[in-house]
């Protein structure tokens, strides 16, 4: 071959290999990442908790993804969608080209069969356990009639009634889209389409491997590897070693300094037994709000928590900060309204606790409560409850107040103002969620309009509508908010939070550090001149 030849050959080969990966030259690095605990299966079915939620969220693109800092939806492997005038059936168009790990292209047939296993319990891909979608879609098939595919690219989901958080939901990684095939064991393994692919899954240790033709971009590692930590202290020595590059820990790291955190999308709450005197008042019940410090709240909450001043966690849309601002820290304000419920020597209440997540100081907590209430005359005793028994005795309503945590599970309103608000969580037993036992027609009939609203503007005015009479009514008083943490090195670049917990990666580099500048020579001495 003619040396002219044998180097355009060689040019183009080059080209080709830069253009199929196109961020080649920015892989090269692998990103080290601590979670407190590895899936010890990748099916996302299981994505439940932070950790394994990560991880899927990166091997499985869902049909819509979460925006930056907020659960609003973006294009995912769905490129448009529409819902019928009815708000029975939506209908999903897929993005072109997108293919699965294993090189196989997308269909909407795969998608299709992804989501039937999740909805369906008799299907033959269904998960053994499925804990999440069932809380998602009101049961399985739950609101889920069926769903059809008209075409390659499109899917029709077809509801037994309108229900506008179906939109939400798709973005959760528990419905991350997957194909089952035959592992090297001989059983089944999950391939996604994400931005990368499985390589490595072992106790203790997952490595992930790039996509270098993900449709939404190249990642800007070469390789994830994830570590299990259940010591935080351990990742944080780890990182001095210079053996981890980002800590993700499920409580706030010992040390503040250089870490980052979000508000996240779980709550604690103080609900009001309402069919129970003193707090079947309205009075009573603003007052209480009305006695709230949230200084005191504050600092008995960080670094877990913050205090939270509206009824929806800030990432969640259509949070609007309440109307009645419950913890305004008015002692004053609170007698009176004490006064006026006919109550003007005060009120006593017992408190249960129960559902509050690992790393907050309760006790701590049920002071600062004891105490800015007891200096407008409301009188707090705690039972020394477990929490699964006081949980029963809050379901059966023979309580008077209950400190307790839920979650804006999937990132839309409806599914934490709905149960907590609503007649339908107030039948009592085992199943009750909303335990203040708060009934009203007028809510039930706003948030059942929210879940069956399509039409986004209209579902903000509803919700904001809703939440303004909860502040009215305040039968359960928002507290705090719990705080995702994560500890990164210095060299670590654009790592960003989300409030869901699943934070992205891809997008994270890690660049050297500049050198510091070499000091300047110190200046020659001064020439004496002889005699």
């Amino acid at each position: 071959m003619p040396l002219r030849a044998l180097v355009c050959c060689c040019v183009l080969a080059a080209l080709f290999v830069l253009g199929g990966a196109p961020v080649a030259s920015a892989q090269g690095s692998v990103l080290r990442v601590g979670l407190s605990q590895l899936p010890a299966t990748l099916d996302p079915a299981l994505a439940v908790d932070g950790s394994a939620a990560i991880v899927a969220r990166h091997v499985f693109d869902r049909l819509v993804h979460y925006r930056e800092g907020s659960s609003d939806v973006e294009p995912g492997l769905a490129l448009q969608w529409s819902v019928a005038r009815d708000g029975l059936a939506w209908t999903i168009r897929l993005r072109e080209g997108v293919r699965f790990h294993d090189g196989i292209p997308l269909t909407a047939q795969h998608v299709a069969v992804s989501l039937e296993r999740m909805l369906f319990p008799g299907h033959p891909q269904a998960p053994e356990r499925n804990p999440v979608v069932p809380r998602l879609l009101r049961g399985t098939p739950g609101v889920i009639k069926e769903i059809r595919v008209p075409d390659a690219r499109t899917i029709q989901i077809h509801l037994v009634l309108p229900y506008a958080p179906l939109l939400t939901v798709l973005a959760h990684p528990a419905l991350g889209v997957a194909r089952a095939t035959t592992g090297p064991d001989g059983g089944t393994r999950w391939v996604g389409t994400g931005p990368y692919s499985l390589v490595e899954m072992g106790p203790g240790r997952i490595a992930l491997d790039a996509n270098p033709f993900y449709w939404g971009g190249a990642p800007r590692t070469s390789r994830l590897v994830f570590r299990e930590y259940p010591d935080v202290e351990q990742g944080e020595a780890d990182l001095d070693a210079r053996a981890l590059d980002v800590l993700i820990p499920d409580v706030a790291p010992s040390r503040l300094a250089g870490a980052l955190s979000v508000p996240g999308w779980r709550i604690g709450y103080l609900a009001m037994q309402t069919e129970r005197d003193p707090f079947g008042r309205k009075k009573v019940r603003q007052a209480v709000a009305a006695a709230l410090d949230p200084q005191a709240i504050a600092s008995a909450v960080e670094p877990v928590a913050v205090p939270l001043s509206s009824f929806l966690p800030p990432g969640v849309w259509s949070s609007v900060a309440a109307g009645a601002s419950p913890g305004r820290a008015s002692p004053e304000a609170a007698r009176r309204l004490l006064a006026a419920a006919g109550l003007p020597r005060g009120v006593s209440s017992q408190l249960l606790v129960a559902g509050v997540g690992p790393g907050l100081d309760v006790g701590r907590l049920t002071d600062a409560l004891s105490w800015t209430l007891g200096a407008a005359g409301i009188v707090l005793s705690v039972l020394p409850e477990t929490p699964d028994i006081a949980l029963r005795v809050a379901q059966s309503g023979e309580h008077q107040m209950i400190l307790v945590e839920a979650r804006a599970e999937g990132g839309d309103p409806h599914l934490l103002l709905y149960p907590l608000s609503t007649s339908e969580g107030a039948a009592k037993g085992g199943a009750a969620v909303n335990l203040s036992f708060f009934r009203n027609p007028r809510l039930d009939d706003l948030l059942i309009r929210g879940s069956q609203l399509s039409f986004r503007p209209e579902r903000q005015r509803v919700y904001a509508r809703a939440q303004a009479l909860l502040a009215d009514e305040v039968p359960w008083i928002p507290l705090y908010v719990r705080l995702h943490w994560a500890v990164a090195r210095p060299e670590v670049r654009n790592l960003r939070l989300h409030p869901s917990g699943w934070h992205r990666l891809d997008r994270v580099v890690i660049e050297p550090l500049p050198l510091a500048p070499a000091s300047p020579p110190a200046p020659a001495p001064p020439l004496t001149p002889r005699p």
